[in-house]
């Protein structure tokens, strides 16, 4: 095989390697043997014969050098090395990811991008595209995929814990069951609303006026369903029954045959038996749709 140029320059690195000197002392001990012997032999002069012998015995050294270092060979001619993905872009993409797509959470939220693997090696991707995979959540701990969608397409999976801080209502003294809420009842609390029941109580004037279901205890966190409305219609109360359509308006007296809150559905007997259910509303009255 011909020797190129970067080969040649190679080699002229390589004689810096003190390694390699006894291996051209060698050769150079039994260049000036043998020229002596075959100068005799050929009955030509030794100087010319000596240059000849010279530029086999340099060829002999490369190929010599060349297969004691194969990777110096061919390292003027190696391929460009793959550029990798840098980790850390990985972990902003879904740090902003996750930011991006909690921004309507009552609370500040705060997310710990967990660790990846750093013997993982991805080609460099032009575009990562963040995802949520199929069941996962953006809420406690979870995982989000980051795809690579390039010539050399890549998906990798990345943990991540969410948390979100807000104010949580707790109860600051016991409260029977039946009674309404008053403002002096429930205080705000720092705390995270992960570790807390989806339906715990954040917002104070939507509680204000509630009727307690069952008897709360200092220090309780508030749920909304411990709580109900105030009723506006009781059981066996007379009412009076709004009959409303297109252009009329009838009313007419009734007895309510259960409790309800404003806006719920409660069945009510008329004056002639009839049982008919409407809306609920305030000053005792019930909104039949027609």
């Amino acid at each position: 095989m011909p020797i190129t140029l970067s080969q040649i320059h190679t080699l002229q690195t390589i004689e810096k390697d003190r390694k390699l000197l006894p291996l051209c002392q060698t050769l150079l001990f039994f260049s000036d043997y043998y020229i002596d012997v075959a100068a005799k032999i050929a009955g030509c002069g030794k100087t010319l014969l000596a240059k000849i012998m010279t530029q086999c015995l340099k060829l002999i050294a490369c190929l010599l050098i060349f297969t004691s270092s194969p990777t110096l060979l061919f390292a003027a001619e190696s391929k460009p090395e793959t550029k990798l993905q840098d980790i850390s872009l990985i972990k902003k993409a879904v740090n902003n990811f996750i930011y991006s797509n909690t921004m309507e959470l009552s609370g500040k939220v705060v997310a710990d991008i967990g660790e990846i693997d750093k013997r993982i090696t991805l080609p460099l991707c032009p575009e990562l595209s963040p995802f949520l995979p199929t069941g996962a959540r953006l809420w406690g701990k979870t995982s989000i995929g980051v795809r690579c969608n390039s010539a050399t397409a890549w998906t990798i999976y990345v943990p991540a814990e969410i948390n979100v801080m807000a104010n949580v209502l707790y109860m600051t003294r016991p409260v029977s069951r039946g009674e309404a809420l008053n403002i002096g009842d429930v205080a705000p609390k720092l705390a995270n609303l992960v570790k807390m029941p989806e339906d715990v109580a954040t917002d104070i004037e939507s509680v204000i006026g509630r009727i307690t279901l069952n008897n709360l205890s200092s220090g309780q966190p508030l749920r909304q369903q411990m709580l109900r409305a105030p009723y506006v219609i009781f059981r066996g109360q007379k009412v009076k029954l709004v009959v409303q359509g297109q252009g009329f308006n009838v009313t007419s007296d009734g007895q309510a045959l259960a409790d309800a809150a404003e806006g719920q559905v409660v069945q009510v007997r008329n004056q002639s038996g009839r049982v008919i259910s409407g809306l609920a509303r305030l000053n005792s009255i019930v909104d039949i749709q027609h």
